[in-house]
């Protein structure tokens, strides 16, 4: 141990000794940066070796022969007029700015200088100290992570671009025509759109009189969400062709779902609607999902069924089905958490009050219940969703005088 601090001390002195001793005419020439003075005007007095080998030049070709504007590439003998000389004029110093120098074969040297204009005991310019970096490795470094930079920005324009292909595969463009019902639904996705979120609904027939409504979310937004949501679509399409009831069919998706392995959840609401004997009933479950609410004149809004439990998260659970028939004038509003959830510049919620006040001035039909609760979730949040909404609706027509 005692040898080994030994060792350690006399390596310090060393070192400390070479600093002391060294000599500085080599501490100049050999300098792991390149050195050059020159006058206010730019012409050369004084170059170290370590910048003549880089250049490959010798001392007789640069000295009291070039200026420091002559060692610089086209371009940035622009920029040394524009913009490095006002600089280092005004300032008295510049700091790290990038240039290129031509060696004696014409190839460039990326390089960082630093310099600083001396003054006399008047004020008059002396002389231009200037220190230079190779910055070759600096500039390879910079323009590959520029490249990753583009690839990783084209690649997520691409994913942003494919994911927004794939949901809107998932949302109806117009809804169907159910004959006898009126249907109305709307979507729009949060901010400008650029980002993909996980609401969806779809309506797709079982049989002539026989329907299914859906509407849910996942969690989350991207691709992932939207390949998720693909999954959640076609999952309920594939069960209900079985023609079980809505509980069956979430039950059946939840499987799916923790089969799947992701570790996203989602929610969703379910009715099969069926007209029997020449009247409209629908049975309804969900998972997780604002239960729907009934509407109808001269009466306030009427929650059906519950939300249940989420789906693709625990294995043992229980869906309960609702019975709803519908009876003319009567309709069935099923939303996202994009319309509840919606908040204004002070953060305050839409909330189930307002949708409740929303739909007590509005007339019991599927196109204007629709439409009003997507403009008053907008102008709430001055015209720019910051969650998506989807809201779909569908009665029987209120009957003629």
């Amino acid at each position: 141990m005692a040898e080994l601090v030994e060792q350690t001390r006399a390596a310090r002195e060393a070192f400390l000794d070479a600093l002391v001793f060294d000599d500085p005419v080599r501490l100049y020439e050999q300098a792991p940066c390149g050195y050059l003075s020159t006058t206010p005007d730019g012409l050369i007095v004084k170059c170290n070796a370590t910048l003549l080998t880089w250049l490959g030049l010798e001392a007789a070709d640069v000295v009291g022969r070039l200026s420091f504007v002559d060692l610089l590439s086209r371009g940035d003998r622009i920029y040394h007029e524009t913009h490095y000389a006002p600089s280092l004029r005004m300032h008295g110093s510049v700091r790290e700015i990038a240039l290129d120098l031509l060696r004696r074969d014409g190839r460039r040297l990326p390089v960082l200088v630093s310099a600083n204009l001396d003054r006399d005991e008047e004020g008059l310019p002396r002389v231009v100290r200037i220190a230079v970096f190779d910055a070759t490795d600096r500039r390879r470094y910079e323009r590959e992570l520029l490249r990753a930079k583009e690839e990783a920005e084209a690649a997520e324009q691409l994913a942003r671009a494919l994911a927004r292909t794939l949901q809107q595969t998932l949302i109806p463009p117009v809804p169907p025509t159910i004959p006898g019902l009126e249907l109305a639904a709307a979507y729009r996705p949060a901010g400008d759109g650029s980002e993909v979120g996980g609401d969806f609904y779809d309506v797709f027939p079982l049989g002539p009189a026989d329907w299914i409504v859906v509407i849910g979310d996942v969690c989350g937004k991207g691709v992932e969400a939207a390949a998720l949501t693909a999954l959640v679509r076609h999952t309920v399409r594939a069960l209900a062709v079985g023609h079980g009831g809505p509980a069956h069919i979430l039950e059946g998706l939840n499987e799916v779902l923790l089969r799947h392995g992701n570790d996203r959840f989602c929610t969703v609401a379910l009715l099969r609607v069926r007209q029997v004997h020449g009247e409209w009933h629908a049975l309804h479950a969900t998972g997780g999902h604002c239960a729907p609410l009934l509407l109808g004149a001269g009466r306030p809004p009427e929650v059906v069924g519950a939300e249940g439990a989420l789906l693709g998260v625990l294995e043992q659970v229980r869906f309960d089905e609702t019975a709803v028939p519908l009876r003319p004038g009567e309709v069935l509003l099923l939303h996202t958490d994009g319309v509840t959830e919606a908040r204004d510049r002070e953060g305050a919620f839409f909330g189930e009050h307002r949708l409740r006040s929303t739909l007590t001035r509005l007339p019991a039909a599927a196109g204007p219940v629709v439409e009003g609760v997507v403009a008053d979730v907008l102008a709430f949040q001055d015209q720019r969703a910051r969650d998506d909404i989807a809201v779909v609706a569908f009665g029987l027509p209120a009957p003629g005088p």
